[in-house]
């Protein structure tokens, strides 16, 4: 990848990395919810769980699709039910009883694990690997994704951070389940994408 290409495909993952999307709008209910400290795990779950999900799909996933075509409906299918079921969680997170916000952020593995039924994150490393790895070598795989891996947790922290600042306002009980509705109905909404394609 030549230097022009390089900095076409770091504006990329910086731009599809820091918008809107099922990551970062969790990470900001998690920031708003749970602080920056419980939400470390989160974060470290979607930058490396995705680093990692860029690489299997590069050499080998992307071939599933072009020879079982139905296979990528299915994931939608799947992706779709889980981020309502997650939507569903986040609406109902729960007032602070005591100080403590009800409900737990999400593990490593789960944050990791989300990736694979993201469609934001899906399309991000499909896209990626099409246009910046056409030949999807090993090395030009490779270097889109720790191209992504050194972006996206940066990116990501950043709402995460919002979140956090937002907590001052969210001490009411009444405007945090407004704010957690307000998400979980962004994050409905952020299927519109998947649901129209």
């Amino acid at each position: 990848m030549n230097a022009e290409l390089l900095a076409a495909f770091a504006t990329f993952a910086f731009v599809s990395s820091v918008t809107p999307g099922p990551n970062n709008l969790m990470l900001l209910a998690s920031g708003a919810n749970f602080g920056l400290v419980r939400t470390i795990p989160h974060m470290l779950g979607i930058g490396i769980g995705f680093t990692v999900m860029i690489v299997l799909v590069g050499v080998g996933l992307m071939q599933v699709f072009d020879a079982v075509p139905a296979s990528y409906t299915i994931l939608k299918i799947v992706s779709v039910a889980y981020l309502l079921w997650l939507a569903f969680k986040i609406a109902n997170a729960g007032a602070p009883q005591g100080g403590e916000t009800q409900g737990a952020p999400m593990t490593f593995l789960q944050a990791a694990a989300f990736q694979w039924v993201n469609p934001k994150a899906w399309t991000m490393a499909l896209t990626a690997i099409t246009i910046y790895a056409p030949d999807r070598s090993l090395s030009a795989i490779v270097l889109v994704a720790l191209v992504f891996g050194v972006i996206n947790l940066p990116t990501v922290s950043t709402w995460t951070l919002i979140g956090q600042q937002m907590q001052r306002f969210l001490t009411d009980a009444r405007r945090l389940r407004a704010f957690n509705w307000t998400m979980a109905a962004l994050l409905v909404a952020s299927l519109w994408p998947v649901l129209a394609g």
